[in-house]
């Protein structure tokens, strides 16, 4: 029985790192809160980990993508190409992908989303609500 490539984490947050295999990741969020429109988030990260297995051997093209309400995806094009080998020794392969995102300017609130896709086809989407704040309510 085939098993397609699993995401086993996809998640949003302030940093995250691979080391030796091992993700480290640090602050997940689904929500920016904003005091006015426009916005700049400095930087944040996406963190990924995709388990393969042996029909997942081979060339295929990742890809990300940040959807606003309107369909749009305000990220210039992220992605590249993986080389999925995995070894005759192992049953499985995991691998990590920590992109950092730096600079993203959201102009208005509203609901968003993280779309991940390999080969075309989305494999995972992270979230993303971004609101104004709203003031402390008035003392009587």
């Amino acid at each position: 029985m085939a098993h397609p490539m699993e995401v086993q984490v996809a998640a949003l947050c302030d940093f995250a790192a691979d080391y030796g295999g091992k993700l480290c990741v640090v602050g997940v969020f689904d929500t920016v809160v904003a005091p006015s429109f426009p916005i700049k988030r400095a930087h944040c990260y996406i963190a990924l980990r995709i388990l393969f297995r042996d029909d997942d051997r081979g060339r295929h093209l990742l890809k990300f993508s940040l959807i606003d309400e309107d369909g749009c995806n305000l990220l210039p094009k992220l992605g590249g190409e993986m080389n999925v080998a995995l070894p005759d020794h192992l049953f499985f392969l995991s691998t990590n992908v920590c992109l950092n995102l730096q600079g993203i300017e959201f102009k208005r609130p509203g609901q968003y989303s993280i779309d991940i896709s390999v080969d075309d086809k989305m494999i995972a989407r992270i979230p993303l609500q971004v609101v104004l704040l709203q003031p402390p309510p008035a003392l009587a």
